[in-house]
């Protein structure tokens, strides 16, 4: 939503684990793992988009406030969908 047409996330699903609430939806819920992305959080609550130079200190002053902040992937040119997961 915050990005305009020409660009896309790439997602690093290996950049958290998922929770196990969502891992007993997905599995009794017969949830497709993309659905899973599209429909659920998965244990991420908020996403910060900050300049690919300052991300380092903005995951610094994010975990010295208490949060626990981590790259959870990149900002890419566009091709298809608005949402890349990898």
């Amino acid at each position: 939503r915050v990005l305009p047409e020409t660009l896309a996330a790439k997602i690093d699903t290996q950049s958290w684990e998922m929770p196990e609430l969502f891992q007993w939806l997905q599995k009794h819920g017969n949830i497709e793992q993309s659905e899973m992305y599209r429909t659920f959080n998965c244990g991420v609550g908020f996403v910060v988009v900050v300049p690919a130079e300052v991300a380092e200190q903005a995951i610094t002053i994010l975990n010295e406030a208490g949060e626990k902040a981590f790259k959870f992937g990149e900002i890419i040119t566009r091709t298809n969908d608005a949402v890349v997961y990898s």
